[in-house]
């Protein structure tokens, strides 16, 4: 076959038909289609245009007639080999295309719509510079001071600068473009367009000096540093307690990394957090920080991609998928609060960014830092058996101890006639912690004011019309709402069907926030939830106004337990501990320590000691008990041994193969089907469990049915490749042509 072969991956290809297509390039083509760059090409029968990226060129191909590139949209490669050999491993990992692996890999900016245009473009600002010398251009403006003294302010404004935006050269001197346009006529000065980024706004300073470290933080950087710089991939795990400085040993490490002409990656877990990372990292390391979220516009992710791609920015710090930011010569990647689930994708492809980080260092030789105050089971297991480098901070930076926590037994309390959300003891620590002027954090994770609304006397309660889940009552817009899929309805006054009281039941943040001003009227309470922060960037605007204004008492979601550093905080209180402990998921246990270990950490981080009261109806919970404590290494030995009977990870590996449709019983159906052919090939291996099907925990879902079949597996078993062969025989059977099926290792619910 004469003439270059591209390997493409194409976007309109299905899982079950995804591989490298050969196409043929044209030769008026030959220079721009390299490996990296995106393309138009025919595919399938009816040739319909279809997006795709050139994975490699070959001088040959197996095939005989073969279908041209029609056209190649990029400038230059858009992916680097190392970020095609990572799509490449997305694909074989996360059961996904290639392409779809690449896409999550680029900004949404350089995605192209129906028409075939970017839907972001290159910004570009008008410069102005002189054509002649600064002594010419000054004896020139004095020659028209008399007559054209709007023309001789430009010249002498220019002599100052090398060059100056157009714009504010017409802005500083009062000129008109005319003016600028009769200098241009005359030869005197030059327009040209310069690249310019739309950057989030981010305060930079002088640049601070770097922290302080005491004898223990200086002990562990050493001990990470020496890992960082010995050229070597490896990973390690720095377990700090809350308030032990892992932010100041991250930014000491970052700084050696930077000198060496390395770059970083710094990811965060939450939105919420990262204004406040920003602000501290970017006063040490000024324009070197650049900033992925998702928050950002358009323009400002692409823009911010483009700094990482060039190397003008070398600090990259972000939320799940900054993990793929363009940065070469990778020394660290430091992933913050690293048990925390977001970073874990639930769309396709449902990457785990813990993973693309663990590939990442492995093909640049650079390290991997885990840090937490609660490490993930898994992660502290890999610690402790040498698999991964193992530090720890005991202590907190300033030596304050860690806060004093009471545990409240709610039963109590309404026996004693106090049915509501906070508890007589929480309620004196507010009162006190206000009379002192010091602030207090309340932590419920459910938004929203009540979780159902019931009928009293027939037992009516509200139900999604799309999904099985009950609607959530909004108090401050009176409407009933599903998280889910977000239906909404007003709600009534009596009973629809019977016409008798509706009993409102299960509290979320805004029945505490009304609960908290009828305890404390004229006390100001700031409430923190999604519901709270939908405009872009609010949540960094509310954040400051607690801290600036030192409103009495912030109460808020998840939001508010992780990462942030309020110094005049001395109280923080549970709300309803029980709530994530029994939610049916092997992990809740974990979960629950970890929320309630993290949000009691808030407390005393300034130079004032700090408290905290936990409210549960089943103090005697161990997990509860360890969370007071502050022990997570208690937690972990009992945890890890519980899960080593249980056989769950990490002493196997879990998969999940979900299907969801329409019809019920059609879902079903394809999970009993995928069920069969596990057990036709793994059902004598007694190592290899498979269960259901069965449903999720919210089986509907925008009027879809979500069934799945879940398989333990040892690590190393090499069942990945039978799930897709299954996902792929199902996905091609015409018995469930109206049911999608995906598979995704370690699922979330």
């Amino acid at each position: 076959m004469p003439g270059r072969v591209a390997k493409v991956a194409v976007a309109a290809a299905r899982y079950w038909l995804d591989r490298p297509y050969d196409y043929l390039v044209p030769e008026e083509l030959e220079e721009k289609a390299l490996p990296g760059t995106r393309v138009y090409v025919p595919f399938a029968r009816g040739n319909r245009r279809s997006e795709g990226l050139i994975l490699a060129l070959s001088d040959h191909s197996d095939y005989d007639r073969l279908k041209a590139i029609t056209a190649v949209l990029d400038e230059k490669p858009v992916l680097t080999p190392e970020q095609i050999k990572l799509a490449l491993f997305m694909r074989e990992r996360f059961f996904c295309t290639v392409f779809d692996a690449a896409k999550a890999m680029l900004p949404a900016g350089l995605w192209f719509n129906s028409e075939g245009r970017r839907r972001v473009g290159d910004k570009t600002l008008e410069m102005t510079r002189l054509a002649i010398s600064p002594e010419d251009a000054s004896a020139i403006a004095g020659s028209k001071r008399g007559r054209s003294p709007r023309q001789a302010n430009l010249l002498e404004l220019l002599c100052s600068f090398e060059s100056l935006p157009s714009r504010e050269l017409l802005q500083y001197t009062g000129a008109s473009r005319q003016s600028l346009k009769a200098l241009q006529k005359a030869g005197l000065i030059e327009l040209y367009s310069r690249e310019a980024y739309r950057r989030p706004e981010i305060h930079v300073g002088e640049l601070e000096p770097l922290p302080v470290l005491n004898a223990e933080q200086q002990e562990v950087y050493e001990g990470i540093n020496a890992l960082a710089c010995s050229g070597k991939s490896g990973a390690a795990l720095l377990f700090g307690v809350t308030g032990s400085g892992k932010t100041s040993v991250y930014i000491h490490l970052i700084m050696e990394q930077l000198k060496r002409g390395k770059s970083a990656l710094l990811l965060v877990p939450e939105i919420a957090l990262t204004p406040q990372m920003i602000q501290t990292f970017s006063s040490h390391f000024g324009d070197d920080v650049a900033v992925l979220h998702s928050s950002l516009s358009l323009g400002e992710r692409y823009d911010e991609w483009k700094r990482i791609k060039s190397g003008k920015a070398r600090l990259t710090i972000g939320t799940r998928s900054a993990v793929f930011a363009p940065a070469e010569d990778l020394g660290i990647v430091i992933i913050d609060e690293e048990q925390e689930e977001t970073y874990k994708s639930e769309n396709t492809p449902r990457y785990n960014a813990q993973d693309i980080a663990k590939f990442r260092c492995a093909g640049a030789g650079a390290l991997l830092l885990l840090g937490s105050a609660t490490p993930d089971i898994v992660s502290m297991d890999k610690a402790q058996k040498g698999m991964y480098s193992y530090f720890e901070l005991k202590n907190r930076y300033n030596d304050m101890m860690l806060p004093e926590v009471e545990i409240v037994d709610m039963k109590r309390e309404l026996r004693r006639g106090n049915g509501g959300n906070i508890s007589s003891r929480l309620r004196e620590e507010l009162e006190e912690n206000i009379a002192r002027g010091e602030q207090s954090i309340l932590f419920i994770n459910r938004r929203g004011a009540n979780k159902l609304i019931s009928c009293g006397e027939c037992g009516y309660t509200y139900k999604c019309p799309r999904c099985s889940v009950s609607l959530t009552y909004h108090s401050n817009n009176r409407r009933l709402m599903c998280h889910y899929c977000g239906f909404s309805q007003w709600i009534d006054q009596y009973c629809p069907e019977c016409g008798g009281t509706l009993n409102y039941i299960g509290a979320g943040t805004q029945l505490v926030e009304e609960e908290l001003k009828q305890l404390f009227p004229g006390v100001e309470v700031m409430r923190m939830d999604t519901d709270a922060v939908t405009p872009v960037g609010s949540h960094e605007e509310l954040f400051e106004r607690f801290r600036r204004e030192r409103i009495p008492i912030m109460v808020g979601t998840q939001m508010v337990t992780k990462g942030l550093n309020f110094e005049n905080v001395t109280l923080v209180g549970v709300i309803s501990a029980d709530q994530s402990l029994y939610a049916g998921n092997y992990k809740a246990g974990e979960r629950s320590f970890s929320l309630i270990t993290q949000v009691v950490g808030r407390s005393g981080r300034g130079s004032k000691p700090g408290r905290a009261v936990i409210q549960t109806y089943t103090p005697e919970n161990e997990t509860i008990k360890q969370a007071a404590r502050q022990d997570y290494l208690d937690f972990y030995r009992s945890e890890v041994e519980l899960r080593r009977l249980q056989e769950l990870p990490p002493f196997s590996e879990l998969f999940a193969l979900s299907a969801s449709g329409q019809v019920e019983e059609h879902v079903i159906s394809a999970c009993r089907y995928m069920k069969t052919r596990l057990e036709d090939n793994v059902g004598k291996n007694g190592r290899v469990r498979i269960l259901g099907p069965s449903p999720l925990p919210v089986v509907k879902v925008n009027n879809r049915y979500r069934y799945r079949v879940t398989v333990a597996a040892p690590y190393g078993a090499g069942i990945r490749g039978l799930l897709s062969r299954i996902i792929m025989e199902c996905s091609t059977d015409k018995r469930f042509s109206d049911v999608s099926v995906f598979a995704d290792n370690d699922p979330l619910d």
